[in-house]
């Protein structure tokens, strides 16, 4: 009865609609920290989504092929082991049911509000609350979460020509079902991690496939199996089993660091990435092409058994030149060669370092996260910004990964929110920000850590690069060090006001 009272008071437009903690997003990010909000006891709080649905990344993406290039067992939550993945890497429909799944067992989808898109979030330094103003009306919070994530908003190119094409397009992110591709030419711009998955699913369908690649990437082959019937009533009877299936995946992913911060090291993995190209792509012309000038681990290494054999099949031709033009019904490219297509599907990633919702959240003296940043994010711990009062951000600055599970990052950053939060109640204190000079020197230990790493003198032009050159992207070693840094909140790194300080 107290839950739908105040569920009432909340939605029903009377009184100023506040929350404690306001939450944007419910992906991994927002599911997991509304779970231990609840497991701490804590029921003031409300999730803000923009969709009709939870599941983030893992529901918009919904693309043939979508897996996560992450194994099953460790991409998930550590309090929310699944026995009953059926496959090593889990496709994007498990996962998303898992994490649907998550937000019915710990009773979460209460208080959550769908269809709420934030439009814009002001901290009101008089009242000392988040001013969250959503599609659907404004909320106050005391504290706010961005967890909408990095991989949210698709990043489309602007390609001359393209508003004058008749045919349809649409970007791998929002991909059309309703579109039949059966007999279609399509164009695919872009070679990332979303397009090998889908262009060997595709590439029986079309009639013509055009793959326009700008920088090969790195592929590894993907050791992917089915679990069995035996192994999943294993996991389910012997919780054990599971746990130490995960420990024995994050240890092998961890050794990964080594060769992205010593080139050296990495060695070992171009040359199983080299056969691993020379078995798939017999034509040496065509592998040439497909062979990077980089070095391994500067961007994003990707995992699959079937795209590059997809691009030896006689209906399917890699172009390397550039667009020079898209027509109404065609693309002209950059050594003017014309080729008629029907669609044009874009694989061309996110918007990581240039979030749209940064300039839409404003800090103390109505400055947004944007100007704050200049082109290129930082944070203190990639978790709190300077000048942004009980702002919370999950996956900031410098905790992405290239070489594990981002959960288990999320799930770091969320640990550290409890504990923040919990200092602020027991000490009595109203606003928390970090104070310049640690933000400044966290960020300076980070840049630090990145000289002379692969993601830093690869060679290569990454999305890890903001606009500035700055890596701002990538967290440069062990996550159990993040973890450690993070494992507890330290007063003398923040500036704090309320009755008890």
């Amino acid at each position: 009865m107290r839950q739908e009272a105040e569920e009432t008071r909340l939605d029903s437009g009377v009184g100023t609609r506040h929350t404690r903690v306001a939450i944007i997003g419910s992906g991994f990010g927002g599911l997991g920290t509304a779970i231990r909000l609840r497991q701490r006891g804590e029921e003031d709080f409300l999730i803000f989504e923009r969709a009709g649905d939870v599941g983030g990344t893992w529901r918009d993406n919904s693309y043939p092929g979508c897996a996560c290039d992450v194994q099953s067992h460790l991409y998930s939550f550590s309090f929310a082991p699944n026995p009953d993945w059926t496959r090593s890497y889990s496709p994007q429909p498990e996962i998303w049911n898992y994490l649907r799944r998550c937000a019915r067992d710990f009773g979460v989808l209460p208080r959550v509000r769908f269809q709420h898109e934030v439009r814009d979030t002001v901290w009101d330094e008089r009242a000392r609350v988040w001013r969250v103003e959503t599609s659907q009306g404004t909320y106050t919070a005391n504290v706010l979460v961005m967890a909408s994530g990095a991989l949210s908003e698709p990043r489309v190119p602007q390609l001359p020509g393209f508003e004058n094409f008749k045919g349809k397009s649409f970007h791998s992110a929002r991909w059309d079902h309703s579109y039949d591709l059966k007999g279609k030419r399509v164009a695919v711009i872009g070679t990332g991690a979303s397009a090998i998955q889908f262009v060997p699913e595709i590439q029986p369908l079309v009639e013509r496939l055009y793959v326009f690649q700008r920088t090969p990437p790195w592929i590894m082959p993907r050791t992917e199996r089915a679990f069995t019937e035996r192994e999943r009533r294993l996991f389910r009877r012997f919780p054990l089993l599971q746990r130490a299936e995960r420990a024995a995946i994050y240890a092998f992913r961890e050794l990964f660091v080594f060769g992205f911060r010593h080139l050296r090291m990495s060695r070992i993995l171009r040359r199983l990435a080299l056969r691993h190209l020379e078995r798939s792509v017999p034509d040496p012309a065509l592998r040439a092409r497909l062979t990077p000038a980089y070095d391994l681990g500067c961007k994003r290494i990707l995992v699959s058994n079937d795209y590059l054999p997809a691009l030896t099949r006689s209906n399917v031709e890699l172009v390397t030149a550039g667009v020079r033009e898209v027509c109404e019904h065609s693309i002209l490219d950059s050594e003017g060669v014309e080729r008629e297509v029907d669609a044009v599907i874009f694989g061309t990633g996110f918007r990581v370092t240039d979030q749209p919702l940064a300039a839409h959240v404003r800090g103390r003296g109505g400055v947004t996260l944007d100007e704050t940043w200049k082109g290129s994010p930082h944070a203190h711990l990639g978790t709190t910004v300077a000048g942004f009062p009980n702002l919370f951000i999950l996956l900031g600055p410098n905790t992405g990964l290239g070489h594990t599970s981002v959960v288990y990052m999320i799930e770091a950053q969320i640990e550290f929110l409890m504990s923040a939060l919990g200092y602020m109640k027991r000490q009595g204190v109203s606003t928390l920000e970090p104070r310049p000079e640690a933000q400044a020197a966290f960020n300076g230990e980070v840049e630090r850590r990145l000289e002379g790493t692969v993601w830093n003198s690869g060679g290569c032009a990454s999305w890890y690069l903001d606009r500035t050159g700055r890596n701002s992207t990538i967290w440069p070693d062990f996550t159990w060090r993040f973890r450690r840094r993070v494992a507890r909140l330290d007063p003398a790194e923040y500036l704090m006001s309320g009755p008890g300080v």
